[in-house]
């Protein structure tokens, strides 16, 4: 299934996406209106979404809806440093001996088609292609061969990045958490759908320039990997988002540099999951809350 939060007539909830529709779940009480209580749900919700399928239920043109992110605001999102072996070699780093780790607040997740702000404060402003997976059951110290029993599903990431504030802190957790800086989606394609995670193309567009084409065979720790190390440390909740590392071909390593400029649109596609796109706008004047 490829699982959606969409936004139709005003009223939010959750569906899946059938060709070019998408199948409502509204009027059924049996489902919940988020997608994190519906991956807690487990299975059972599952079946209900299946048969919902079966039934002929409802559908709505997929143009008619706003895709808004599949998870709008996880309890975790984390992120994984240098997991590709090309990418490293473009930062000139040393290839990590264990997962490095980092946050980005939940505040920054967007959904497909909404704007990414260039902040006031930085033109530094950048891309990251990412495959992303979906914590679907609470765990702690998953043995790497059950890990994929816990990830309800993938999805798009674009870690996008404010290099010049991402540098002010080793943990670069605020240049990574900026508003709009987190766009996820278009929607969560369920594990049963993914044969291999590991053996997926990434590519990453910026209007029509191809700047990351990579694989995700690339991953010097893979999925299964990444849920065993950081389950040793915290418990895992449905919901919780970790992404996995971008390929070479980023904004800050092109000479002259690639940042990000306004009125551009960043394209990310990955085969059997489909394409996140997040045109570039100037923050807006309106955003003051004093």
């Amino acid at each position: 299934m490829k699982l959606v939060t969409f936004t139709h007539n005003n009223q939010t909830r959750i569906g899946t996406v059938i060709n070019d529709t998408v199948l409502d779940s509204l009027g059924c009480a049996k489902i919940p209106t988020t997608m994190i209580e519906f991956l807690s749900a487990g299975p059972k919700a599952l079946l209900v979404m299946q048969e919902l399928i079966n039934s002929g239920h409802a559908h709505i043109p997929l143009n008619e809806v706003t895709l808004n992110a599949p998870i709008p605001r996880p309890g975790k999102y984390l992120g994984i440093a240098l997991n590709y072996a090309d990418h490293i070699a473009e930062t000139g780093r040393d290839q990590p001996e264990y997962p490095s780790f980092f946050t980005k607040q939940s505040s920054c997740v967007i959904g497909h088609n909404t704007p990414i702000y260039r902040p006031k404060v930085s033109d530094k402003l950048d891309y990251e292609g990412e495959l992303a997976f979906v914590i679907g059951k609470r765990c702690r110290h998953v043995p790497v061969d059950k890990a994929h029993q816990v990830i309800a599903g993938f999805m798009i990431a674009n870690d996008v990045s404010v290099r010049d504030w991402q540098m002010r802190s080793p943990t670069m957790m605020i240049g990574k958490s900026f508003d709009t800086c987190g766009p996820l989606g278009p929607w969560i394609v369920t594990s049963d759908e993914v044969t291999d995670p590991h053996n997926l193309s990434i590519k990453t567009w910026v209007d029509e320039e191809l700047r990351q084409n990579g694989n995700t065979r690339q991953m010097i720790f893979n999925c299964y990997e990444m849920v065993a190390y950081l389950s040793l440390a915290m418990t895992l909740e449905p919901g919780d988002v970790i992404t996995t590392g971008t390929p070479s071909g980023v904004g800050v390593k092109m000479q002259p540099r690639g940042y990000l400029k306004l009125g551009q649109t960043v394209r990310i596609e990955i085969e059997n999951i489909g394409t996140l796109s997040n045109p570039v706008i100037e923050e807006p004047e309106n955003l003051a809350l004093y």
